[in-house]
């Protein structure tokens, strides 16, 4: 069908038919077409009687001069056209960016008003207050973080978008229901709120009625059970799953026992089915990304953390302006660095002190739950490995932890049983132990949680997941919240030796503390 599309002028035009016109009075006749406002809701009733009518956004919209990826674009036309909708895309597609451009487009169009963003903690400031100036700076943003009173004093400030934390909503919940002009919602990480029972979850729920317009972001919708979806789903679209969990339940599982219950061989298609409208696109589907995703993820540090960093790297500044440090003793400097940036450091009596590197940890614990696959973990310090673990363990995240000290034979059980079974989400690795030959392909993501100075060691390790077997697009994630973590990453990255330069980085650092 000859369909007419004119970006400039915001019209649709298709040959004449006096049923169609019969719906739309607000239609013009001309020269055998029927112009129409290219708008969602025509879009939508349009679709709905059979005509092929693109997204408005996709001709109308500029990006901000940006270049999205397909499924981004797929993502952005679906969002624009449901006020409730569910971005299941995987980790890396990109979501982040499509749910603000969608927003964008639709502010600019005068149909969606200031927007509320709940997130995970980890990702206020480093993912979405960043997003937002980079990929739509002409919008302003504010972080609803700290004290009741603080995050208050931003909410009374006009802002485009408000990101505040999961937990955080509680906090000033009464007044973020009061805000009319706050009429939307995006939550990310959706799948935090799959337990109905509790309180931030009903919280949410009572929120979401309130507004206009609710995505859920989440790339694992069902983390533990099919089951998941239902609290979820009564969150964005409550309609559309039935009122009760027990009913759900008996939908989608098999009772086994008096407490366990098997899911239906049909349950994961069933659930993902009352999930609608919705986009659910993996990293395989981003053709213009390479096989192999390298990004450094930005990690804050925490008060103490930060200033126990602070104090040591202007000792270390100090030893080189004085030449006391030298090749022999520059890699232990710089090992202390590193441990405190991980966040876990020796005493004086050579016990270990955890720092408040709290949001490093719920960072890994984001990526973790936010891929549908395996997960390897790389810490370059025994001391911060078993922290990591005792830390992931409390979130009953299955995993297996190896070390040095782990035998042989210990290690050869966990590598086979995380290859060739469906235990273990993840492994908690030091990466001496990730030998040449390791096969994990079960796995398709890397996070070092900090970085290795050994070149030969990020390369091996990092491989292991790069090897004849691999079905998917990998991503390898290097957490950094110091500037010397990102120094060594970097110099990684370009496969420079840090063991002979370990020198020329405190010269870095000390020049750029005198400028």
């Amino acid at each position: 069908m000859n369909i007419q599309v004119s970006a400039k002028h915001k019209i649709i035009g298709l040959p004449y038919r006096a049923d169609v016109a019969g719906i739309f009075p607000h239609g013009k006749h001309l020269d055998g077409y029927l112009l129409l406002p290219h708008g969602p809701d025509e879009t939508a009733v349009l679709r709905n009687l059979g005509f092929d009518v693109p997204a408005p956004v996709l001709v109308q919209y500029d990006w901000v001069r940006g270049t999205p990826f397909e499924v981004q674009r797929k993502t952005v036309a679906m969002l624009t056209l449901n006020q409730r909708a569910y971005v299941l895309n995987g980790m890396g597609t990109g979501k982040t960016k499509a749910a603000l451009w969608a927003a964008d487009y639709l502010q600019g169009n005068k149909q969606m008003g200031r927007v509320l963003i709940v997130a995970p903690l980890s990702t206020l400031t480093f993912v979405w207050a960043k997003e937002i100036f980079d990929t739509i700076p002409h919008r302003s943003s504010a972080v609803l973080h700290g004290s009741r009173a603080k995050r208050l004093d931003l909410l009374a400030r006009p802002h485009d978008f408000y990101i505040i934390n999961h937990d955080g909503l509680a906090i000033i919940i009464d007044e973020l229901s009061r805000r009319p002009d706050i009429d939307t919602l995006i939550i990310d990480e959706l799948a935090v709120f799959r337990n109905g029972q509790t309180d931030r979850t009903k919280l949410l729920r009572a929120l979401a009625t309130t507004k206009k317009w609710v995505w859920g972001l989440t790339g694992a919708p069902t983390p533990n059970e099919p089951t998941d979806v239902w609290a979820q789903v009564k969150i964005i679209t409550p309609d559309r799953a039935p009122k009760y969990f027990t009913h759900f339940r008996d939908m989608l599982m098999t009772r086994v026992s008096q407490y366990k219950w098997k899911p239906k061989s049909d349950a994961t298609e069933r659930a993902f089915s009352v999930m609608q409208p919705a986009v659910r696109y993996t990293l395989d589907d981003v053709t213009e990304l390479p096989d192999v995703i390298e990004r450094i993820v930005p990690v804050a540090m925490g008060d103490k953390q930060e200033a126990i960093y602070k104090t040591m790297k202007a000792q270390a500044v100090a030893m080189v302006a004085l030449q006391l440090i030298t090749a022999a003793n520059a890699g232990a400097v710089m090992s202390k660095l590193l441990q405190i940036s991980t966040g876990w450091v020796y005493d004086s009596k050579q016990k270990v002190v955890k720092l408040d590197n709290n949001e490093r940890l719920e960072a890994l614990l984001d990526v973790i739950n936010a891929t549908e696959r395996k997960v390897l973990v790389f810490v370059p310090f025994r001391h911060a490995l078993f922290g990591i673990s005792d830390f992931l363990a409390v979130k009953k995240v299955s995993q297996a932890v190896v070390h040095g000290g782990v035998p042989q034979g210990t290690r050869s059980t966990i590598f086979s049983t995380f290859q060739m079974t469906s235990k273990y989400k993840c492994i908690v690795a030091h990466p001496n132990t990730m030998a040449h030959g390791l096969t994990l392909t079960e796995a398709d993501t890397v996070v070092w949680f900090g970085p290795i100075t050994s070149l030969e060691i990020f390369d091996q390790a990092n491989a292991r997941i790069r090897r004849i077997g691999q079905k998917h697009k990998q991503q390898i994630l290097m957490f950094a919240g110091s500037p010397v973590e990102r120094h060594v990453y970097n110099m990684l990255r370009n496969k420079q030796s840090i063991q002979d330069k370990l020198l020329e980085l405190f010269a870095n650092e000390t020049e750029a503390q005198e400028t």
